[in-house]
């Protein structure tokens, strides 16, 4: 079967200290060890294997790597409505912050009509990681020439506990202060965001060099202490 052959596979191109390292990183996977240009490139010859569906559809897998390899695989689709139906499929079952970042269809950026009711839901799911997606897919697809102010609004709606999706909320409106300044700042100026979220985008915004000095320093003073 292609997963058994698959995970072989893997365990022939695992690196060991790689392996330790990493799941010092993300300790809640089995982790085999493999470093991610390898699974890129493996990813990119099975894409070519007419029975990688098999192992697409054989879910949940028993390892981080087999995740990232899965990811790498629809990331590389050229089909929009297969790449589409894959991501559908995976999201439920994506359960660490790596594989749900390095899930990046690059066949998305030529779809944003199709793709943006997909990543409303996605916002909306109420599922850490596939929240945690589509607002990925929101900052990566929609903040430049298809920005609309009320996409921010999605993000702002969210209310979660979760570290993973308040950081990406934050990663968010950071990115959109460098993006679209005038158009976010607001939600800043009214304290709109959770302190949390708010003080962690004034931060990393802070740290970016695409936000000017005189932004940086207004930015500074809308802290919540």
């Amino acid at each position: 079967m292609i997963e058994e052959e698959i995970r072989a596979e893997l365990y022939r191109l695992r690196d060991e200290k790689y392996r330790d390292f990493q799941a010092k990183l993300i300790p809640t996977v089995t982790m085999i060890g493999v470093r991610t240009p390898a699974l890129r490139t493996y990813a990119k010859r099975l894409l070519k294997r007419p029975d990688v569906g098999k192992f697409l559809n054989a879910l949940p897998h028993e390892s981080f790597d087999e995740n990232q390899l899965h990811a790498f695989i629809l990331s590389e689709m050229k089909d929009f409505d297969r790449c589409a139906d894959g991501v559908e499929h995976f999201l439920p079952f994506v359960d660490n912050w790596a594989t749900c970042d390095q899930l990046s269809p690059k066949v998305f950026g030529k779809h944003h009509a199709e793709l943006l009711p997909m990543i409303q839901r996605w916002v909306g799911s109420g599922e850490t990681y596939t929240v945690r997606f589509g607002i990925g897919m929101l900052m990566a697809h929609f903040l430049d020439a298809d920005f609309d102010p009320v996409y921010p609004e999605w993000v702002t709606a969210v209310r979660s506990e979760e570290y993973y999706v308040n950081m990406m909320r934050a990663w968010y409106f950071a990115t959109a202060l460098a993006k679209q300044y005038y158009a976010v700042l607001p939600y800043l100026e009214q304290r709109r965001l959770d302190a949390w979220t708010h003080n962690k985008t004034i931060r990393k915004a802070v740290e970016s060099f695409r936000i000017t000095d005189e932004q940086k320093a207004y930015l500074k003073t809308l802290r919540i202490k």
